[in-house]
């Protein structure tokens, strides 16, 4: 017998089961992790992303209630189109997952200006233009809209300029957004993954200099957890329509200290960005600036 308390409060199964879900950047990683698992808990998943051909053979592994649309989430005319798709599929729209998010690796003196702006304008812009896009139908349904932010928006590491800038600006994003739709009934919820086993966090440590860079990382900060710690996580923050989802939980306790922060990671640090700096110089050398930037599938895709 179900319990009462459960139904009530609409937890467990029931907050995704039969709920129409649209997941951006959902070819590989926490997105298509996350279209497999709520689709098991009875959601039907709309993929949104770069990555046509990956995109549809998660669709096809998940079966009939997935579906997969090619979008730039960078492109308005893209996002109108690929959202009238999914709505004319599945009805409307329940939930929506802002999860498509590119890095590079670099200097801001000598990053390659290009790929330095895309991550600000996927990572960024693109929440907000999925966000906006699908508003209305969230509205109607009085549904949720979660943006994955990153562990990047507390610290702000070297190397990662744009990537924290672009994550902090979600974060704050959403803190606005939240109080502009509470009296419409949407939720609204961010989420802070640190460094979890992808096909983005991989290629980053692939890198011939940032990769050294990162595994100078103390503690906590610089673990790498597996996916499936992600995908627990956000499970559950989903079904619960939460604020904020931390990843592992450890990662909301800095926001405590969020303040102090800065100035530790400066100190931290100042022994490693001289030789990377010459490393980073000497690669783009090597490889030229585009190369030498670019990480991960995703990446790859969005810049090309």
């Amino acid at each position: 017998m179900a319990n009462p308390l459960s139904l009530l409060t609409g937890g467990g199964k029931n907050k995704v089961k039969g709920k129409v879900v649209l997941i951006t950047g959902a070819a590989r990683g926490i997105g298509a992790g996350l279209a497999e698992r709520l689709a098991a808990d009875g959601a039907k998943v709309a993929l949104v992303g770069l990555e046509a051909e990956e995109q549809r053979a998660v669709a096809e592994k998940i079966g009939p209630s997935a579906h997969s649309w090619e979008a730039d989430v960078t492109s308005w005319e893209a996002l109108e189109s690929a959202t009238a798709g999914v709505v004319e599929r599945f009805g409307g729209i329940d939930i929506v997952i802002a999860n498509a998010g590119i890095a590079t690796t670099g200097f801001v003196r000598s990053v390659d200006p290009a790929a330095f702006e895309k991550v600000i304008e996927v990572d960024l812009l693109g929440v907000w233009r999925t966000f906006r896009v699908t508003m209305p139908h969230v509205i109607e349904r009085k549904g949720y809209l979660l943006a994955i932010s990153s562990l990047a928006a507390i610290t702000h590491a070297p190397g990662m300029a744009n990537y924290s800038a672009a994550k902090a600006g979600v974060e704050a994003f959403c803190n606005s957004l939240r109080a502009e739709v509470h009296h419409l009934g949407v939720k609204v919820g961010v989420a802070h993954p640190t460094w979890i086993r992808t096909d983005l966090v991989d290629s980053a440590d692939a890198h011939p200099v940032f990769g050294k860079m990162r595994a100078g990382m103390p503690g906590l900060i610089g673990k790498t957890y597996p996916l499936t710690v992600a995908l627990d996580c956000l499970e559950a923050g989903i079904k619960r329509r939460a604020r904020t989802i931390h990843v592992p939980r450890w990662v909301g306790g800095l926001k405590l200290i969020r303040a102090f922060l800065p100035p530790i990671i400066e100190i931290g640090s100042r022994k490693l960005v001289p030789e990377a700096d010459r490393g980073a110089l000497e690669d783009i050398r090597t490889r030229g600036a585009r190369e030498a930037a670019v990480t991960g599938h995703g990446g790859r895709a969005a810049i090309r």
